[in-house]
């Protein structure tokens, strides 16, 4: 069994940006004893009303959505590379018709009752403090619109105190 040490958010060893954009990661969350999770690529960390805090945007179709409404918690989970195929599987298939978690065979630990993964190499632990879905009258370049949104379903975003950062030992 893998074992994770706490470190601070200041530590976190890798950049966070790369890691995001580059080698996704897991929203993971909790509801009624199931875990959901879903591939992302947008977000980031940072410092906002004397927090760390990560921020994540989840359109409203997603079934996580849900599971992250409910719980008011969440995990980031990040992966070495030999696990890229199974991020690609987590973001395209729906929650909602399967146990993805199940499927994949990922082994779910909890820290302080928030789901994250023994296959991760670094995990971070969230605990929402604000959502709000974005506004395409707040949009300065509205191609951006054209582009990501031509269904207008346009993410929420939530931002999320940084309560535990944990990385993998072995």
């Amino acid at each position: 069994m893998s074992t994770f040490k706490k470190i601070s958010p200041n530590e976190i060893p890798r950049n966070p940006i790369d890691m995001i954009s580059n080698e996704w990661m897991l929203v993971s969350s909790e509801k009624e004893g199931r875990v959901n999770s879903m591939t992302a690529s947008w977000g980031g960390v940072g410092f906002l009303w004397g927090k760390n805090i990560a921020f994540i945007f989840i359109r409203p179709q997603r079934h996580t959505k849900k599971f992250i409404d409910n719980s008011d918690t969440f995990s980031l989970t990040f992966f070495d590379k030999k696990y890229r195929e199974d991020l690609t599987y987590f973001g395209s298939v729906s929650g909602s018709e399967e146990d993805k978690v199940g499927k994949i065979g990922y082994k779910v630990l909890h820290e302080d009752g928030v789901p994250y993964f023994e296959e991760a190499n670094l995990s971070i632990i969230c605990k929402n403090v604000y959502k709000q879905k974005l506004d395409p009258n707040g949009f300065f370049d509205e191609s951006l619109i054209k582009k990501w949104y031509p269904n207008s379903d346009f993410h929420e975003i939530y931002v999320a105190e940084i309560t535990d950062v944990l990385v993998k030992e072995d």
